[in-house]
């Protein structure tokens, strides 16, 4: 196996990365004999700006401003993590942090609670689903213009610590104080898990954290026990997060010896192909995965074994294209650098990275926005593919490398009802802002609802809820304009029974409810319906090609290969 040799173009920036590392460790590497002309450099650049620039400069804080500039000239996804943010950035992927147990929406520059967290802090001092914070620990928090972020850096904390939050609520005539002793708060990464039929499951995973494969499996196991017998995975939206979660969720699907995903990097030791051992609970059954331009790495990572060993449909729109692998190295201060160590490949040995060029990251980060422009979201003739990376499944079928994974089943970006009536609510939060007031007023009659065919029940026909929401609107600063109106009804009364469904009985509850109208999940429906679910399974007694694999079989990999996750749940 042979690195390619453009890499070690990039030797000098990781000399630079190592040197900066290295400063902690020894705070004058510059002495080290060892040094090479590169860190020597640095070194004497940085001493010299200590102690000859005109004015007085704190070299730890010129580093620290510095680092990230360093980092980004490598490859669009290597990071430096600051101390102070690091323990929020690994608590999303680690399953858990501590806080005060909410699930809260920003609406109307007011932190809005939407979901009291089962068996948390809040819920054991008495706070309520509706309830809105006003002030934090004695500061006015309502109309400032607050951000999400001040808001976990406010409300999340050590374990144990206290925090006296006001809190008005319907029907209070005073500000209601609770003090709330922090504590341990779950991060799930299943948002739904419920079924769309008799025999078809559905599952949503929001990230691959340290938990997810367990609440995946415990996921598909209560969804078996109700009775089904094939399965949606929806990746749409979600990041990544750790590979090796990845691995082993792909692995429930493959028979043994199925290749799931080959890392590549200048290391040849740490070089692994990482193959199926055969215990999977769910080999023989069908499945489609859900992916869009915003499922990437370890979506990718799972997608791709799927596709490339022709064991389940990839339905929706070409993948983000993120191939590179990153491993977070702790500094002695607890900053953190996220370095890419290697690339991954799929199972038919297609590196699914999209082309970046170091250092220059805006095109890099606008190649989403360049698709749509392009018209690829709305027209599978649109993609362009690179003809010269051409791999293939373990049936033959022709694959690309070198951006994403193309779906198998093109499911066009649906904007059906979006009109400019509907961009103007919907820009202005009033959709969210509607439903959350109509929950407050009704909430004793939604609380009666035990499940989403329950809730539906208890709202008011179409035509009520939607000349309510127009009344809202208007009151609100968007006048009634009912020819748009009536365009975008179907789309304004699925998000308006969604919403509420969410703020009512919590997010999996929004899914169903969405979901009835969702074109991607109506055409996985189709698929597994009519049979075309039902690909070959290249069943193995020994270790084996699959398409244009190598041979070598290490085993399950349980390295902790940490890649960036994108995607968040406003959870304190």
């Amino acid at each position: 196996m042979k690195i390619n040799k453009d890499s070690y173009k990039w030797l000098p920036l990781i000399a630079a990365v190592a040197f900066a590392a290295g400063m902690w460790v020894d705070f004058c590497i510059y002495r080290m004999e060892t040094s090479t002309p590169g860190q020597k450099k640095f070194a004497s650049i940085l001493s010299t700006i200590e102690n000859q620039y005109v004015d007085e400069i704190d070299t730890d804080s010129l580093l620290e401003r510095t680092l990230p500039h360093l980092l980004t000239n490598l490859d669009p996804h290597s990071a430096y993590i600051p101390a102070k943010d690091l323990k929020g950035v690994n608590d999303e992927l680690e399953g858990s942090f501590s806080g005060v147990g909410v699930s809260f929406a920003l609406i109307g520059d007011t932190i809005c609670v939407v979901e009291i967290i089962s068996g948390g802090p809040a819920e054991r001092v008495g706070m309520k689903a509706g309830d809105r914070i006003v002030t934090i620990d004695g500061e006015n928090v309502a109309g400032t213009g607050i951000t999400q972020q001040q808001v976990f850096n406010k409300l999340r904390g050590p374990k144990g610590t206290t925090v006296d939050l006001g809190i008005k609520r319907t029907g209070a005539r005073k500000i209601l104080p609770f003090n709330v002793t922090r504590g341990d708060i779950p991060v799930t990464s299943i948002d739904a898990a419920y079924k769309l039929s008799d025999s078809i499951g559905y599952v949503r995973v929001n990230k691959f954290s340290r938990n997810t494969y367990n609440e995946f499996i415990s996921a598909l196991n209560k969804l078996r026990v109700s009775g089904a017998t094939k399965y949606v995975i929806d990746l749409r939206g979600n990041g990544g997060g750790f590979m090796e979660t990845a691995i082993l969720m792909a692995n429930e699907f493959l028979p043994g010896y199925s290749t799931i995903v080959e890392t590549r990097g200048r290391d040849r030791d740490a070089n692994d192909i990482v193959v199926s051992d055969g215990t999977g609970h769910f080999i023989n059954s069908e499945v489609v995965v859900l992916i869009d331009e915003f499922s990437a790495s370890s979506s990718e990572i799972l997608s791709g074994a799927l596709q490339d060993n022709d064991r389940g449909l990839i339905v929706g729109r070409r993948s983000f294209g993120k191939g590179l692998v990153q491993q977070q190295l702790v500094l002695p201060d607890s900053s953190a650098i996220r370095l890419t160590i290697q690339r991954y490949y799929t199972p038919s040995g297609r590196s699914i990275q999209k082309d970046y060029k170091p250092g220059e990251n805006v095109g890099y980060e606008s190649e989403i926005l360049d698709r749509y422009n392009h018209g690829e979201a709305y027209n599978a003739d649109s993609v362009r593919f690179n003809k010269d990376k051409i791999f293939h499944t373990s049936t033959g079928r022709v694959v690309y490398g070198g951006g994403g994974i193309m779906p198998d089943v093109f499911v066009p970006n649906d904007t059906t009802g979006i009109t400019g009536y509907y961009l103007n609510v919907a820009n202005a939060g009033l959709l969210q802002k509607f439903t959350y007031e109509y929950c407050d007023l009704n909430r004793a009659v939604l609380k009666e609802a035990k499940d989403v065919a329950g809730l539906l029940k208890t709202l008011p026909n179409d035509d009520t809820l939607l000349y309510g929401f127009v009344s809202y609107a208007v009151d609100n600063g968007v006048p009634a304009r009912w020819y748009y109106i009536n365009q975008s009804r179907s789309l304004l009364l699925s998000q308006l029974k969604a919403l509420i469904a969410r703020d009512a009985l919590g997010l999996s509850a929004y899914y169903e409810v969405f979901n009835l109208t969702d074109t991607s999940v109506k055409e996985a429906v189709r698929q597994l319906e009519s049979g075309n679910a039902k690909v070959p399974i290249m069943a193995r007694d020994k270790p084996g090609k699959t398409g244009d694999n190598r041979t070598s079989w290490t085993g399950l990999n349980r390295k902790q290969i940490i890649l960036p996750n994108i995607h968040q749940r406003n959870v304190v």
